[in-house]
């Protein structure tokens, strides 16, 4: 088995690693600045450490016969018999599902695909988009009959951004494939380097609404805890006090508000939702909690401003630190991240904001949104401290060489034990 990878982010590198331990890989990337870190033994999205990512590099394992190479040239994967596309499924301005990348995925490996190949999707989708978008553009791209000539399997993706005990290798692995004899092959292949296990579903189908489900779950409990965040507030009562009380029970759930971002939970509902509405089904519950998480950017900002008034501060000019804005704690990961909401929102009070993050890189913050971060920790005193992402550093640290003696600390992830005037 020679495997190609196409998407070499933060679900594509770690999977090419794994597999490179024992195999030939081959990734393929469109971004040559990406490929070229990679090739060097640098990732910037912090999943692989130097060490981690030097001992499968090719050059490393040439007796061994794998390990991993990434190009930009497509043709590079021309004797691989198995493709793994690996890219990413946004939504738009109006919440649709933009397939532009998958598409063009499926058109990049159907020029390389052979007979007898398996082109297996990782991407998040709605249940039946592996059938009804990619593999015709297999089709005409490489002029080859589906399950003729090439078959596909689907094996939803499951990395957690920045966790480094929930690794790709030790969570378990749902397979399919679009034939009973393609979905064996799938699931071997992965399983023979999923330590976790794999699950094999019974078609591509339901292993695609398996994944859009687990984030949608998500969604909907956060949704909940966040509606009864504002509930609580109106009432005086501090929302975390009720969840640890509530938390005493056996079979609660332990969720927290907050700001949901990413990559998944904020984004994989609306594929879901809009097979729904195609279906003529309109999923209340599911768009109601994407309503609720998506205004929390706004909500958490009209809080702030009525604490700072509350406690007789100026609030045009006042000057705001805010501390995190990647879509989650000890990551670098910007990806859709709901702090930006918050940002903007308060910035039409027209208060002064500094924002930092010693995770996230400033550059990469300035070209997503047009919002200018440092790394450097400030050294300024504020009006508000606004603790947006739970990283390590913020929680440990002494927060005094920030304030003087009426500043004000909301914590949004509620994870401060003392020192705070307010939390969500």
């Amino acid at each position: 088995m020679k495997i190609g990878i196409i998407g070499l982010g933060y679900v594509g590198l770690p999977l090419a690693a794994l597999f490179a331990k024992k195999y030939h890989v081959i990734g393929f990337d469109i971004n040559q600045k990406r490929v070229d870190e990679i090739n060097t033994g640098k990732d910037i999205t912090l999943e692989l450490t130097d060490l981690d990512l030097e001992s499968v590099l090719t050059i490393k394992n040439e007796i061994k016969g794998n390990g991993l190479v990434c190009t930009t040239n497509i043709n590079d994967l021309e004797d691989c018999n198995c493709y793994i596309i690996t890219v990413p499924t946004p939504v738009d301005d109006t919440k649709r599902p933009i397939f532009t990348p998958l598409i063009k995925a499926s058109e990049a490996v159907g020029k390389v695909l052979k007979k007898n190949d398996i082109v297996i999707y990782e991407s998040t989708v709605y249940p039946g988009a592996t059938e009804e978008i990619c593999i015709p553009e297999l089709e005409k791209s490489s002029g080859l009959i589906f399950n003729t000539d090439f078959y596909v399997g689907y094996s939803p993706e499951r990395i957690n951004p920045g966790d480094k005990m929930h690794t790709v290798e030790k969570i378990l692995k749902v397979t399919s494939g679009s034939t009973p004899e393609t979905a064996i092959t799938v699931d071997n292949l992965y399983a023979s380097v999923i330590t976790a296990g794999t699950h094999l579903a019974p078609t591509i189908k339901v292993a695609e609404a398996s994944k859009v489900i687990e984030n949608t779950q998500r969604d909907i409990n956060i949704a909940f805890m966040n509606e009864l965040a504002k509930i609580f507030h109106l009432l005086g009562i501090d929302t975390k006090d009720v969840l640890e009380a509530a938390g005493t029970k056996w079979n609660f759930l332990p969720f927290n508000p907050g700001l949901v971002g990413g990559h998944c939970i904020g984004v994989d509902p609306y594929y879901l939702a809009q097979k729904a509405q195609e279906n003529g089904y309109n999923p209340d519950l599911i768009l109601a909690a994407r309503r609720i998480n998506d205004g929390m950017g706004e909500y958490i900002s009209l809080q702030i401003i009525k604490l700072m008034l509350k406690h007789d501060l100026v609030v045009k000019g006042a000057k705001v630190l805010i501390m995190g804005i990647t879509f989650k704690e000890d990551c670098p990961d910007i990806r859709n991240t709901k702090v930006v909401d918050m940002i903007k929102s308060l910035n039409e009070y027209r208060v002064e904001t500094t924002i930092y993050d010693p995770w996230a890189n400033p550059e990469e913050v300035f070209h997503e949104y047009g919002i200018v971060t440092t790394n450097t920790k400030p050294d300024d005193q504020f009006d508000i401290l606004i603790m947006a992402v739970a990283h390590k550093e913020f929680i440990e640290a002494d927060l005094s060489q920030f304030k003087h003696e009426k500043t004000l600390v909301y914590d949004v992830k509620g994870k401060l034990k003392h020192g705070y005037t307010a939390r969500l």
